[in-house]
């Protein structure tokens, strides 16, 4: 038990750290990712920031590798003029010695490099002078010769101990007692009459490393500090063109958000202040122009109220006069009699359309309340198809309701439910064609939804958004059956919306249509789904059998 418990505390750090460490880089590139796509100034100067360092990049690139091609250039040159030198020399202070196997040439040999090398003025440089008989047997006459036996410089020995006399050079690391350096091997053959010898020369290429090694840093460091100088002025730059655009942009929100009188500030006379002219000029234009609709709209709401309100007097003493006549059109010849029935039917409807201009008034002053109550809408359902079913007998349309028996309860408002299932079901029962109407209605937690089916003539594309247009008809020639004002569905409409629900209208030619009221169970609640589909099964049953058809 305790050996576990001690894993498991070694082990959780180890486990822990590198998911720490993976989830901080996550949440800085979210960060940096949502700052990319949000500032312009964050992108222009990442770009400029990213472009510049990949020039500076290959600026200092080439400048350090000119540098340094030019500083070996010149140690080569120099390094070939002394070691032909040096070759001449030993090959004067060797001329005496002919024979392979004469006993004073290996002490020769070791004078002559000796010389040479006091000669030289390169600290740290060593001159080796090898006998030619064969590479494997070669033997070493100095310490440093060793490192001729090594198998980087087995190609530059090939080279020198070839048919073409001349100098060769190989830049090698080399640890020739003094720990690993870089030198400059040169080499080049001896030329006696003896045994043919030759000669190398190890120059350390230290002072050039420094000087390479130097200007690698001045390149890097004036590299950096120029990258930083591009991406601050870039920022710069960026922030004098951005910053207006960002006003602008505050002054265009505090517009849409009902602010008329917000202007940006105009400075000097260039461009971005010629675009903030334009933009107050616009703005104040805008302004106008609403100011001026709104009070249209209001006139226009306000004569729509007074007309509806002043015509209730002469509608009610008409209405008084009609009354009688048609009490009396038993006494009246026909054509009279039918004149009071007409009558009688006309003022019902003119009484209805000031009775929804009214409503629709309420709406656009924005007055319309919502008088929320738990409410059973199964009984409001059956009610209204009660009071509708003379004019489907009327109609020849049969009438079908489908409400869970248990009860349907939400916080609506009852008289304004009615209304609007009032609407559905009177249009249905007469574009129905003769055909059944469904009423349905089903109700989860979060929603309660009725939907109304009929199967008349249905709905072209684009017009399920039409029908909530006021005094919009799908067909102007068509009679209506029930009188209507026009008005009907959008203020179902403005219902639905005063509840915080739906009411969506879906329809298809000769097949029909079915309108969906969505209401919250709970009055404020947020809608995110009905019980019940818009698209009839039915009808979802036919383009499922017609795509299958389809090869």
């Amino acid at each position: 038990m305790i050996v576990q418990v001690r894993r498991v505390r070694r082990l959780r750090p180890r486990r822990l750290v590198p998911l720490a460490a993976s989830r901080r880089l996550r949440r800085y590139y979210a960060a940096a990712r949502r700052q990319w796509r949000r500032s312009l100034q964050f992108r222009v100067v990442g770009i400029t920031l990213l472009l510049s360092a990949i020039l500076v990049s290959a600026f200092g690139y080439t400048v350090a590798s000119l540098i340094s091609q030019g500083v070996l250039r010149t140690q080569v040159d120099t390094s070939k003029e002394r070691i032909l030198r040096g070759a001449r020399e030993a090959a004067k202070k060797l001329e005496g010695y002919t024979q392979a196997d004469d006993p004073g040439l290996p002490g020769q040999v070791r004078v002559v490099a000796t010389d040479l090398s006091r000669s030289m003025d390169v600290p740290d440089s060593e001159v080796i002078i090898l006998r030619r008989n064969s590479l494997a047997e070669a033997s070493p006459d100095t310490s440093a010769a060793a490192v001729m036996r090594q198998a980087p410089m087995r190609k530059l020995r090939e080279s020198v101990v070839g048919d073409r006399p001349g100098t060769y050079q190989q830049i090698e690391t080399l640890d020739v007692g003094q720990g690993p350096t870089r030198y400059l091997v040169m080499g080049t053959p001896i030329v006696t009459g003896g045994e043919p010898l030759e000669l190398y020369y190890l120059l350390p290429l230290k002072a050039e490393n420094e000087l390479v090694e130097f200007v690698a840093l001045v390149v890097t460091v004036t590299g950096i500090a120029l990258v930083a100088l591009l991406a601050l002025i870039a920022a710069t730059m960026t922030r004098l063109v951005v910053k207006p655009v960002r006003v602008a942009a505050r002054t265009a929100q505090r517009l849409s958000a009902g602010l008329l009188d917000q202007r940006m500030q105009v400075k000097g006379e260039d461009d971005l202040a010629r675009l903030a002219a334009a933009f107050n000029q616009m703005a104040a234009n805008l302004q106008r122009q609403i100011v001026r609709l709104e009070e249209m709209s209001r006139l226009q709401r306000r004569f729509t109220s007074d007309v509806s309100h002043e015509l209730r007097t002469p509608l009610t003493t008409v209405r008084m006069a009609a009354d009688l006549l048609f009490a009396s059109r038993d006494d009246f010849d026909p054509a009279a009699a039918r004149s009071a029935e007409l009558l009688q039917a006309e003022l019902d409807r003119f009484e209805d359309l000031l009775t929804d201009l009214l409503e629709i008034s309420r709406f656009d002053a924005g007055f319309a309340a919502l008088d929320a109550e738990p409410t059973d809408l199964v009984p409001i359902v059956r009610r209204v198809a009660e009071r509708l079913e003379s004019l489907a007998e009327r109609c020849g349309v049969p009438l079908r309701v489908d409400a869970p028996e248990d009860g349907a309860i939400a916080e609506v408002d009852p008289r304004r439910v009615e209304r609007v299932l009032r609407n559905l079901l009177g249009n249905a029962i007469e574009h129905g064609e003769g055909k059944p109407v469904v009423v349905t209605l089903a109700i989860d937690e979060a929603a309660a939804a009725v939907t109304v089916r009929d199967h008349g003539v249905g709905l072209k594309t684009g017009e399920e958004k039409l029908v909530f247009n006021r005094f919009w008809r799908a067909d102007p020639s068509r009679a209506r059956q029930t009188g209507g004002t026009g008005l009907g569905l959008s203020i179902s409409l403005e219902d639905a919306r005063l509840h915080g629900g739906w009411l969506e209208a879906w329809g298809a030619p000769g097949k029909g249509a079915q309108f969906r009221l969505t209401l919250p169970v709970r009055s404020g609640d947020r809608l995110v789904s009905s019980p019940l589909r818009l698209v009839p099964d039915d009808a979802r049953a036919d383009e499922a059998a017609l795509i299958g058809e389809t090869p």
